[in-house]
């Protein structure tokens, strides 16, 4: 099928867009990918539905937006190790991503976005929340912003990933490779985003584990103020999924949290992670 007119509806006030009236497994033109590229750094994450697209589909899709970056931990899907399987099984309780946190914001160049394809959902359940850290940075007091603006954080994959963290889901074939988790990475708490020019909040209750120059316990009261702050409704959507649906999101602007509540049935998903870009 062409693609037809795009038509781009807010799905929430602060975060989130649909954007109707393309085919994704039809080779998109510069123009559809420039329209693409810029609804996600404004709104955060996009969103297209009833995308009928192979593997191979999914992957020349991301291709038109960065490099893709090949995921350490997670099981990738048969033939196409550029796309990483997220899945639950109905015996399994304990979901991967059921916290708030930005992908890979423990590398030294952050992913731009993943790009999640829903392939089997439950009856009910299984939603993703999203939330702008663009919103989040500018709710903040001018005083906050100040203080912020002149500090960084510490980001690591070693106690999300490594061996010990990585017990249960490494039984299940589900993640493995917990060696390579050795990752830390330093960034600007206030981070400007490279293509939009926007501050965002760049900590998250996933990978951040402290600010630079403090220890972890004076970290945490402050780390955790922001959390709360950050996880107020007015910068949150809430995004039900169905099958063919597709996120794309910016890591640099959104935090995201899969719901986990649909125990007893299956869920897996496709994501592709895309590389990111030096951060000023």
């Amino acid at each position: 099928m062409r693609n037809s007119r795009i038509e781009v509806v807010p799905t929430g006030p602060a975060v989130g867009a649909e954007i109707l009236g393309l085919d994704l497994a039809v080779p998109l033109e510069e123009a559809e990918v420039a329209t693409i590229r810029e609804t996600l750094f404004d709104r955060g994450v996009v969103f297209f539905r009833d995308q009928q697209i192979r593997p191979e589909q999914h992957v020349a899709f991301a291709e038109r937006f960065a490099p893709i970056n090949i995921n350490r931990f997670f099981k990738p899907v048969a033939g196409h190790p550029q796309i990483a399987e997220v899945r639950k099984e109905p015996e399994q309780t304990k979901n991967i991503g059921g916290g708030w946190h930005t992908d890979h914001s423990y590398d030294q160049v952050p992913a731009l976005g993943s790009i999640l394809l829903a392939r089997e959902l439950p009856e009910q359940g299984g939603d993703t929340l999203f939330a702008s850290m663009v919103a989040a940075w500018e709710g903040l007091s001018e005083g906050m912003r100040a203080t912020l603006s002149t500090m960084r954080a510490v980001h690591s994959s070693r106690h999300v990933f490594g061996a010990g963290a990585q017990r249960e889901q490494q039984g299940d074939g589900r993640l493995g490779n917990s060696a390579a988790a050795t990752q830390d990475a330093v960034h600007p708490v206030g981070l400007k985003h490279p293509r939009s020019g926007k501050t965002a909040l760049y900590v998250n209750p996933g990978f951040t584990t402290r600010f630079e120059g403090w220890t972890e316990e004076e970290s945490r009261p402050l780390l955790d103020y922001l959390y709360r702050h950050a996880q107020r409704p007015e910068y949150q959507m809430r995004f039900q999924w169905r099958p063919g649906s597709i996120a794309f999101w910016d890591n640099r602007a959104t935090w995201h949290l899969a719901v986990n509540d649909y125990h007893g049935e299956r869920r897996l998903m496709h994501r592709i992670t895309l590389e990111g870009e030096a951060l000023g």
